[in-house]
């Protein structure tokens, strides 16, 4: 079972850049595919960007040029770098662990990200 506690949201004007933290703890963190998912008011949550363990990153296709996630299994952390961001990115982002083994998944909290002049 993984903890996690993303932090790095907050208010920033269209065309600016914010890093998105989450840390993990209670487990390997290293075992787990991650990924980070985002919720816009009124809409379903949505995949932004994943990183498996020891795989090939994905992107959204409204994302891709703009984000990129990385991971340090040493500091038990994934980040998602986000840049040239538009009102539509304004959304609260959850961080997200998945055990293929059990097949279960694990959430973050969330943190609000708010796009706007």
């Amino acid at each position: 079972q993984v903890q996690l506690v993303e932090s790095g949201g907050g208010l920033v004007q269209p065309g600016g850049s914010l890093r998105l933290s989450c840390v993990g703890s209670g487990s390997d963190f290293s075992i787990y595919d991650m990924s980070w998912y985002r919720q816009a008011p009124g809409k379903q949550r949505e995949l932004v960007a994943a990183i498996p363990s020891g795989g090939i990153t994905h992107y959204a296709n409204s994302v891709k040029a703009r984000f990129t996630i990385s991971r340090d299994n040493a500091k038990n952390t994934v980040y998602l770098q986000m840049n040239s961001l538009k009102p539509e990115d304004t959304a609260v982002y959850y961080c997200n662990a998945a055990d293929l083994a059990t097949m279960r998944h694990y959430w973050g909290q969330g943190t609000q990200v708010t796009v706007s002049s």
